[in-house]
């Protein structure tokens, strides 16, 4: 029921007033990103979080000018994998043997399994697999925020290039993929504070098969 009430209460903010969110809170926020499910559990995307206020600047005008790009405390660029590689994909599976501590006969066949199929495919076709994974830690970040009563406002609306170009993300074999800025409300200039949330109702979402 706690979790429900947080979701009820969060909304997109369209206006932040520029207080600071506690380092603490944001850790945990990012602690639900990284605890997200991904498929094969590559995890195929990074987060960056700009604090600097300089480099909000730069995001805003690519950012179709909206003011919590640089009234917000924190921003998140969720940054998909450009390419599935076999470095990266081999650096998970080293890693999950590493911390399991033994290696597994069924999972190193699906480690060649993913080594065959991924790095062989298109690039774009790659990275849209990719953001979509990074769209689940988003979700989870977004539902962390609402139950720490932190504002967060999802923002597809940017320029993707030059976001990338501000972060130098290309070079780092990344493209942004979506936004989150996390703040605190500012109610006398948000509009949509004060309105009932609109969702459809349960009858018309789930259709339920026995």
């Amino acid at each position: 029921m706690e979790l429900l009430e947080k979701l009820n209460w969060r909304y997109a903010a369209k206006a932040m007033n520029g207080e600071k969110v506690s380092e603490d809170k944001i850790e945990r926020i990012l602690e639900a990103a990284r605890l997200a499910p991904t498929s094969s559990g590559l995890q195929p995307f990074e987060i960056f979080v700009v604090k600097n206020q300089e480099v909000k600047e730069q995001i805003k005008p690519v950012a179709w000018n909206q003011s919590v790009i640089t009234d917000c405390s924190h921003l998140l660029v969720f940054a998909a994998w450009d390419h599935y590689t076999p470095e990266r994909i081999n650096y998970m599976f080293d890693l999950t043997n590493e911390i399991r501590g033994f290696k597994n006969e069924g999972w190193e066949n699906y480690r060649q399994m993913l080594l065959g199929m991924y790095p062989t495919k298109d690039p774009e076709e790659n990275f849209i697999h990719a953001s979509k994974q990074a769209y689940i830690a988003f979700t989870e970040a977004l539902t962390a925020a609402a139950f720490e009563a932190v504002d967060a406002t999802p923002l597809e609306g940017f320029e993707p290039d030059a976001v990338d170009e501000i972060l130098g993300l290309r070079e780092k074999g990344l493209r942004s993929a979506v936004l989150l800025p996390l703040g605190y409300r500012k109610t006398n200039e948000d509009w949509l504070v004060n309105l009932q949330k609109v969702r459809k109702p349960m009858e018309d979402l789930v259709t339920v098969i026995e």
